[in-house]
């Protein structure tokens, strides 16, 4: 049975993290007693006296194990970290810190997963590239890639080039955020040439939108904004944005979760409109999923009572409409503990969509 898995992306934010959750959870349903690690770290959490990968710490969550910081996050790769190995590489220690976590992990569990940071050359200035860790645990690869045909082969061999020149064991290629529409020619054709490489391809996952909804907490600090109103609400998802100009009723009909993004003076007359729309729907509760008001911090009394009314959290931003929009547009979704029904969609689209059973 293979002891261990590496994980690696083509790049950020092609959902490595969420394969790489959806993989533990489908592996512990085969009854496999599977640990995790992040060994190298670049994104943390300060936690009293220690530091820990962000992923790491959602993993401790999802998989009920108690954090340690120096096996399930052993490298924290910080501010000032590149400049303090090039000046001095003997004195971090960090290939020791790696193999210790490793033979604490590999002694309590079966299988032990091991997840990569960014695309695999992430790390190389401190001779930490996915690659280089990856042949420091013996690691066996599952590399996962953007959806699509020819740059997405492009990006596998370019990927695959690092872990190949230091004879690493490649697994397989997932395939994630397919286009649905897609999925089947994306299948045929990566798959057509992943035979010539000698390579299976485990599987393609196709785009889940919901997964790339943002929470309003998220929002809230991309426009550094202040909350005025039900702070409790702040988990609620963001599927859809409406400015002041605001979209025909009728072409709202199919939208929940919307976030209204409009100045204190536009307010009221917005929120009439989005009363018609309930009622015009016959909408039990209200479509907004909160409110982003620009300008003036003034919320009128009309206007208060709808939104205590329905508990709909309200931002303050001293950024214009548009400032907020485009701050919005930008934000890039991780997958966090205040995301839960992402993390079960991801362990859903991996038993679904990947056959373990090629590994």
């Amino acid at each position: 049975m293979i002891e261990r898995i590496y994980v690696a992306a083509t790049s950020q934010h092609v959902g490595k993290t969420t394969s790489t959750l959806g993989l533990v959870h489908a592996l512990r349903k085969k009854n496999i007693n599977v640990g995790y690690c992040k060994p190298v770290g670049q994104q943390f959490l300060d936690l009293e006296n220690y530091q820990v990968d962000k992923d790491a710490f959602l993993f401790s969550g999802v998989m009920d194990f108690k954090l340690v910081s120096d096996i399930h996050s052993p490298v924290i790769l910080g501010k000032g970290a590149t400049a303090n190995y090039l000046d001095d590489p003997s004195h971090q220690n960090y290939p020791q810190k790696i193999l210790k976590a490793k033979e604490v992990l590999e002694d309590n569990y079966e299988l032990v997963v091991y997840e990569g940071t960014g695309h695999p050359g992430v790390g190389s200035v401190c001779d930490l590239s996915n690659a280089d860790v990856a042949e420091l645990i013996g690691g066996k690869v599952i590399l996962v890639v953007e959806g699509g045909i020819g740059n997405t082969i492009d990006k596998i061999n370019l990927s695959l080039s690092l872990f190949r020149s230091k004879n690493i064991p490649i697994l397989g290629v997932i395939v994630n955020k397919v286009r649905p529409e897609k999925q089947d020619k994306v299948h045929k054709y990566v798959k057509k040439y992943l035979v010539k490489q000698k390579l299976p391809l485990l599987g393609v996952i196709p785009y889940d939108k919901t997964m790339a909804y943002p929470l309003l907490h998220t929002v809230k600090s991309a426009v550094n904004g202040e909350v005025m109103a039900n702070e409790h609400n702040l988990n609620n998802q963001v599927a859809n944005t409406i400015d002041s100009s605001l979209m025909e009723l009728e072409e709202l009909t199919n939208y929940e979760h919307l976030m209204l993004i409009i100045s204190s003076r536009k307010l009221p007359g917005a929120l009439k409109k989005i009363r018609e729309f309930e009622t015009y729907n016959n909408f039990k509760r209200s479509p907004l999923s909160g409110i982003i008001l620009t300008y003036h911090k003034f919320i009128d009394e009309e206007s208060r009572q709808y939104i205590d009314e329905h508990e709909i959290p309200v931002i303050h931003t001293q950024m214009d409409t548009y400032g907020a929009v485009m701050k919005i547009s930008r934000i890039e979704v991780k997958i966090n503990p205040r995301t839960p029904w992402k993390i079960h969609r991801a362990e859903e689209l991996i038993s679904e969509h990947v056959n373990l059973d090629l590994i």
